[in-house]
């Protein structure tokens, strides 16, 4: 049984839990464990837990490869982005009807619809004079080549990222954020 023993609240208001496991195996045993949770908080639903001041920032992170989703969601949420993600290119494109992000990161090599398809069908439904056009960057392990980086810019890609790629780099590409509370970000995969 797994069960907790106590916490300790960080300055940056994420709370280290103390867990214990207890067994009845054939010699027993204990083992203590820390696990680093989000702490609760209530958010003011109507500016999506963030202060007038702050810049909101919708990315949409769509990769077949849910580790890759779900790290690149935690980077960013730790620099203040608002993420969602999806696992397909069809996926994709619902999100970015209902989430209407100011990025999309998303991989070439995507089942449903390539992420060229999802460049394709982005630039052809957002005019280029309109100030709320995603940014759009592209990553693949596979399509790594010249001839590929060339690909995504006529597809209508901002940024090629090679996989494995630095996230720092990720980073610089992106629109700054003034977070208001990293606390307050949601969080959702398709």
């Amino acid at each position: 049984m797994l069960a907790p023993v106590s916490g300790i609240t960080r300055p940056e208001g994420v709370l280290i839990g103390v867990f214990r496991l207890h067994t009845n195996g054939f010699k027993g045993g204990e083992l203590d464990c820390r696990a680093a949770m989000p702490r609760q908080r209530n958010v003011d639903m109507k500016t999506n837990g963030a202060s007038p001041t702050a810049r909101v920032i919708r990315v949409l992170v769509a990769d077949d490869n849910r580790d890759t989703v779900l790290t690149l969601m935690a980077l960013l949420r730790d620099e203040g982005y608002d993420t969602t993600g999806a696992y397909t290119g069809h996926d994709a494109l619902v999100a970015i009807a209902d989430y209407e992000p100011h990025v999309i990161i998303a991989d070439i090599d995507i089942p449903q619809r390539s992420g060229w398809d999802l460049a394709r069908a982005v630039r052809r439904t957002q005019s280029s004079d309109r100030p709320d056009r995603p940014l759009l960057i592209a990553i693949s392990g596979v399509f790594n080549k010249g001839a590929d980086r060339v690909l995504g810019q006529l597809a209508g890609f901002n940024h090629f990222l090679a996989k494995p790629f630095d996230p720092n780099a990720l980073l610089r590409l992106l629109p700054p954020v003034k977070p208001a509370d990293p606390s307050h970000r949601n969080t959702e995969t398709r």
